[in-house]
């Protein structure tokens, strides 16, 4: 279940964590952050193309590219027989940020954000119907999971795409990862 928790910077004792979307979605507007939660505009199965995906979240893809000025959207689909998933895993956990937004919406599967903008750090799980937009200059890492099981709608405004400069920072090393990251047992808010 989507939960978000939120710590003190490297000090990974949790201050708050919910279940709750509108709570999250408060919170993390707070720094900035953009989460919502879609519906597809029609039922497709796991076997679906990027194509047939793109277009059954097309108004959704649509408004996001002409409010900022999206130029393109594919989709990224990284399964546990995924070649390269333990490069992956690694490279997204080290703290970085981006010239350029960073948008992902979970179209299966799940991952971990962690956002880092002031002396917080907000662990966000993200599952299917999520969506989240990290802004430009943000420090934060994300974990796909040993055995990953995701597949995002990815947006980018400019042709590289995902470019990570990475602060070479090694506060993820103090925090959880996927795997024993466990959604909220209750709703605690401070």
């Amino acid at each position: 279940m989507t939960t978000l928790a939120i710590y003190l910077d490297h000090q990974p004792e949790q201050i708050n964590r919910s279940e709750d979307a509108g709570w999250i979605a408060e919170q993390l507007k707070g720094i900035g952050v953009v989460f919502e939660r879609w519906d597809a505009a029609f039922p497709f199965d796991a076997s679906a193309d990027q194509d047939t995906i793109l277009k059954a979240y097309e108004p959704q893809v649509n408004q996001l590219k002409n409010h900022y000025g999206f130029q393109s959207a594919d989709v990224i689909n990284v399964k546990a027989d995924h070649p390269q998933k333990t490069e992956l895993r690694a490279k997204f956990l080290n703290e970085h940020i981006h010239s350029d937004f960073e948008v992902r919406f979970f179209v299966e599967g799940r991952g971990l954000f962690y956002l880092h903008p002031n002396d917080k750090v907000y662990a966000l799980l993200c599952e299917q119907g999520d969506l989240i937009s990290v802004p430009a200059g943000m420090k934060h890492w994300f974990d796909l999971g040993a055995e990953p099981n995701l597949k995002c709608i990815r947006l980018f405004t400019t042709p590289e795409g995902w470019v990570a400069n990475f602060t070479g920072d090694k506060i993820a090393e103090h925090y959880q990862p996927l795997e024993t990251f466990a959604p909220a047992s209750a709703t605690v808010h401070a």
